[in-house]
């Protein structure tokens, strides 16, 4: 499903340059769960990005599906991006001037000739909400939300265009500890039950130890895998 090889990324940072990833690999599988582990800067949220397209290598490549994800156009990695990878962060990413339901349905709406199924794009996001228990909340905006409605919120948005792998990126670093299991445990359900394929970057082992692999990253290199039972 998702692999990448040998990826080394570098940022210039005031007169300085900082290697944040020194050729890191990962592979992974339709419908597996992994969480990626390890101490602040040691690359996690770095190899997170660069594996959804969002921040290109300067070495190494990363496959979806056997397609070379930065020798695509950007044209064609932005679609690959909305329709392929579903990105859930730690500060929710919700557009304050949409209601909920518009924001679930924005990936579904910005991508594709999809305005003639406007009713066929309503349904599934009121589903997603549904399946997040937010149903009723559809005409909220996201501000009058908790902070877990409003995490359920981009879960659902990002489930929006059935994509096949998602990256989440600290999910629960925002919220208690009661809201952050009962979010993660809506989460783990949906993607076991389509069979996306699931990335989390943490620092919880709590949460590292419900996938089914977990990775750890220091100094930017994959240096040790468990496989939980």
């Amino acid at each position: 499903m998702l692999n990448a090889k040998d990826i080394h990324k570098t940022y210039s940072m005031r007169h300085k340059t900082v290697t944040v990833l020194k050729g890191a690999n990962i592979t992974i599988s339709p419908g597996e769960s992994v969480a990626i582990i390890g101490l602040s800067g040691s690359g996690k949220t770095t190899l997170l990005h660069t594996l959804g397209g969002l921040d290109k290598p300067d070495q190494g490549e990363v496959f979806i599906e056997n397609k070379s994800l930065y020798k695509l156009s950007e044209t064609k990695r932005s679609a690959v991006r909305a329709n392929e990878i579903g990105f859930i962060f730690q500060a929710y990413h919700l557009l304050q001037e949409m209601t909920v339901l518009e924001n679930v349905m924005l990936p579904a709406m910005v991508h594709g000739n999809l305005w003639c199924k406007a009713t066929e794009i309503r349904n599934h996001a009121m589903h997603l909400l549904s399946t997040v228990g937010l149903e009723n909340r559809s005409t909220h905006m996201p501000l009058e939300l908790s902070g877990g409605e409003q995490q359920r919120i981009a879960m659902a948005r990002a489930l929006m265009n059935k994509p096949k792998i998602i990256l989440a990126d600290e999910p629960t670093g925002n919220l208690d500890e009661e809201t952050g299991s009962q979010v993660l445990n809506i989460l783990f359900k949906m993607t076991t039950q389509e069979n996306h394929s699931l990335v989390i970057v943490t620092h919880n082992k709590d949460i590292a130890m419900k996938c089914d692999r977990i990775l750890k990253i220091n100094d930017g290199l994959i240096v040790e895998e468990t496989a939980n039972s």
